[in-house]
């Protein structure tokens, strides 16, 4: 399986306790929808089956069957829980996952801003980050096809392109 065939649908952000619950961060529209397709993997190849989950205020406090303490689950913190894209559903035209802009190149007014290397999400909601550093809210995307298009308000790129 190759890594463009795995989507990031949650991360553990940290320990819960002292029995081994860790505290996961869903990354998917429908919050607890990352609990339901089965094994999760991580990019090392790790395999993680989630025993029972609870929701909590912005995340989920779930138990990993193999993760029996706190040191185990601490370990833990920062790894990405990916699923195979055939698990998940097929989306209507028009919408995509947005680990399927990875690579793309960002087009505003016809000029081309530079190729998405990842997204970002610091509590505002989710950023498009470029290479060299550039971040685009993801509410600007007004298409996306062989590349993305941005509809970015006036100014927008000023404050960016100043030295």
């Amino acid at each position: 399986m190759t890594p463009r065939d795995l989507i990031p649908v949650g991360v553990i952000i940290g320990a819960h306790g002292i029995r081994g619950e860790v505290k996961i961060k869903s990354l998917t529209a429908e919050p607890k929808a990352f609990t339901s397709y089965g094994p999760l993997a991580s990019a090392d190849g790790r395999i993680f089956d989630i025993a029972k989950s609870k929701p909590a205020s912005d995340h989920f406090i779930c138990t990993l069957k193999g993760v029996a303490d706190r040191n185990q689950a601490e370990a833990l913190k920062g790894t990405e829980l990916l699923v195979s894209r055939d698990k998940l559903p097929k989306l209507p035209d028009g919408e995509f996952y947005l680990s399927d802009l990875n690579g793309k190149a960002v087009e505003a007014e016809g000029k081309t801003l530079g190729t998405v290397t990842g997204f970002q999400n610091y509590g505002a909601g989710d950023l498009m980050e470029l290479e060299g550093g550039l971040l685009i809210p993801v509410r600007f995307i007004e298409t996306v096809d062989s590349s993305v298009h941005v509809n970015l308000p006036e100014g927008y790129l000023d404050e960016a392109e100043a030295p």
